[in-house]
């Protein structure tokens, strides 16, 4: 018996959101994988929000929330709705010391990002304040970037942002106490930073909500780059019910 079959046949592979049992590792059951919210067809090019209708060859959607708000990046993109499996999900990769759920997520961030990789960005992982890092033991952006980059080919600059303050929890905040509380608190690492000059940027975060928390990190990519900067989420918080 193979070492891959010995190990499967004593810990089997369980889905990744109700521990039901599967074939392959890294994977939802069919029932999870039909409940998940994945983002396709029409999506907000800044944002990557599902959008109603279809979207013609080359048409470029807005949200209303990106036509509100001032997006300083260039486009962006989200695998699933922050609801349901895809909630569970991102609370468990954040708080369960699911890193399984970054290795699944790999592929997924893949295909959602499909022509993000063409000029060979850098994947930029948003930071966590030290404090919180060290609570965490990890950052779950970097788990994400790394897993990304198994399936892209592409580097990951984890070091090259800072955050420079601790800012509190974003929950229970409206959209301008969000941006308010991200002010100035990430900005390029004054010893890595220099990686990013003249490169293209993909930043990587688990979750969008109000967009503030990329905004404060790509606002902090264009003090080094002038290149294009874009935007990935493993799950996207929607109005939708």
């Amino acid at each position: 018996m193979r070492l891959q079959s010995l190990v499967q046949a004593v810990f089997p592979p369980e889905c990744l959101s109700c521990g039901a049992r599967i074939d392959a590792d890294f994977s939802l059951c069919g029932a999870c994988w039909a409940e998940t919210d994945f983002i396709l067809g029409a999506v907000c090019d800044l944002c990557g929000v599902g959008l109603p209708g279809a979207a013609a060859p080359d048409e470029r959607l807005i949200c209303d929330d990106c036509l509100s708000v001032a997006r300083p990046w260039d486009a962006g993109r989200a695998v699933m709705a922050y609801r349901g499996v895809g909630r569970r999900l991102v609370l468990g990769l954040k708080h369960g010391d699911r890193a399984d759920v970054a290795r699944a997520a790999g592929p997924w961030m893949a295909r959602a990002g499909r022509g993000f990789w063409e000029d060979d960005p850098l994947l930029v992982p948003v930071p966590l304040h030290w404090r919180r890092l060290a609570a965490r033991r990890f950052n779950q952006s970097a788990l994400l970037a790394r897993a990304l980059a198994r399936e892209t080919g592409l580097s990951v600059a984890a070091d090259a942002l800072l955050r420079c303050r601790a800012t509190g929890t974003q929950d229970g905040r409206d959209r301008d106490g969000r941006f308010e509380n991200l002010e100035a608190a990430i900005a390029p690492h004054p010893k890595h930073g220099h990686r990013l000059s003249g490169r293209a940027v993909v930043l990587i975060d688990d979750v969008m909500t109000s967009g503030a928390t990329f905004s404060a990190a790509a606002q902090a990519c264009a003090q080094v780059t002038d290149g294009p900067i874009r935007v990935m989420a493993l799950a996207r918080v929607s109005k939708d019910p």
